[in-house]
C-alpha cells in the first residue's frame, strides 16, 4: 500500500512539499554534520533532496546512497542527481526494513521524515544500525505530536471515506521520547532530542488540498474516492485547517522530532 501510494505521489511530491520540509531537512544536515570522504545512507529518500545535499557535503572522496520503496520516486532522484551533476548520488529501490546492503559500510544514516510509513519502525532503526560502521552516527526525523500538526484530521477525514489503514500510528514516533527509545532498544546511545516548529504556507485552497491529497501518504486512498466523495473530503479538510487561513493563503503549525544516536561511544 505505502508503494503504491507513494509511487502516486512521487510527480506531484516536490513541487508541494519541497519548501515546506526544508526546515527538517536543514536539521538534519546540521546534526549529521557531514564531512568530506564520509560514506552516508538516506533511507527513504523520496525524490532525493537530502541524499543530493549530502552528496554536496561529502565531496570529494564521499558517497550516497539513498533507498526508497517507491521505484517511482527514486526515478525521480536518479533524474534530478543527473541535473545537478552529482556522480556520488545513487538511488536504489529498497525496503526499509530489509536494507540489501552490507555490514559495516556507511559512516551516517539519515531518515528524513520517512519513519512514519514503515510497519515496523524499530526494524528499520535495527536495520540502519546493522550497515553503520562502529561510531557510525544515525539522525532520524518524524512528524511531532499530533496536537501539533495542524494538518493532522487528513487520516480521520479520507478514512471515513475508504478504509486505507494508510499510518494508523502516523503520530507515535513523535510523542514523548518514543523515537530516542526505538533508537536505544536497537542498541544505538542516544545523543539528543530535539523539537523544532515550523509553519506549512500554501497559497490558496488548491495548494492545500493539493499538498494533502496528492503528494501526500492519502494519495492512493484519494485516487479510489468517486468526484462526490472527493467534494466531502476536500470541504471537510478545509473546514478543519480554517482557523488557520489568512485571506486566501494557509499557515498551518507542523512541528518535528529530531534524534541523534551513534554506534557505540
Amino acid at each position: 500500500m505505502q508503494r503504491y501510494g507513494w509511487d502516486l505521489a512521487a510527480a506531484a511530491y516536490e513541487p508541494l512539499w519541497g519548501n515546506q520540509l526544508v526546515p527538517a531537512q536543514a536539521a538534519v544536515m546540521t546534526c549529521a554534520g557531514l564531512a568530506p570522504g564520509e560514506h552516508v545512507l538516506d533511507v527513504a529518500c523520496g525524490t532525493g533532496a537530502t541524499a543530493m545535499e549530502a552528496a554536496a557535503r561529502v565531496s570529494p572522496g564521499g558517497e550516497v546512497v539513498g533507498v526508497d520503496l517507491s521505484g517511482c520516486m527514486v526515478d525521480f532522484a536518479r533524474v534530478r542527481a543527473r541535473q545537478q551533476g552529482l556522480a556520488n548520488a545513487r538511488f536504489e529501490r529498497m525496503d526499509a526494513e530489509r536494507l540489501e546492503l552490507p555490514d559495516h559500510s556507511f559512516d551516517v544514516a539519515l531518515c528524513v521524515l520517512g519513519l512514519m510509513y514503515v510497519p515496523r519502525p524499530e526494524r528499520a532503526i535495527g536495520e540502519m544500525r546493522r550497515v553503520l560502521r562502529p561510531r557510525g552516527r544515525l539522525v532520524l526525523a518524524v512528524w511531532g505530536e499530533r496536537a501539533r500538526c495542524g494538518w493532522a484530521e487528513l487520516f480521520p477525514i479520507v478514512d471515513a471515506e475508504v478504509t486505507s489503514d494508510v499510518c494508523p500510528l502516523f503520530f507515535h514516533l513523535g510523542q514523548g521520547n518514543a523515537l530516542a527509545e526505538r533508537c536505544a532498544e536497537a542498541g544505538l546511545k542516544v545523543i539528543r532530542q530535539s523539537r523544532i516548529t515550523t509553519v506549512l504556507n500554501y497559497e490558496d485552497d488548491e495548494e492545500a488540498c493539493a499538498a494533502a491529497l496528492i503528494g501526500g501518504p492519502v494519495a492512493l486512498a484519494w485516487s479510489h474516492l468517486d468526484a462526490t466523495a472527493r467534494t466531502r473530503v476536500r470541504t471537510r479538510y478545509l473546514e478543519s485547517i480554517a482557523r488557520w487561513r489568512r485571506g486566501r493563503r494557509f499557515s498551518i503549525p507542523a512541528q518535528f522530532v529530531i534524534v541523534e544516536a551513534t554506534v557505540g561511544r
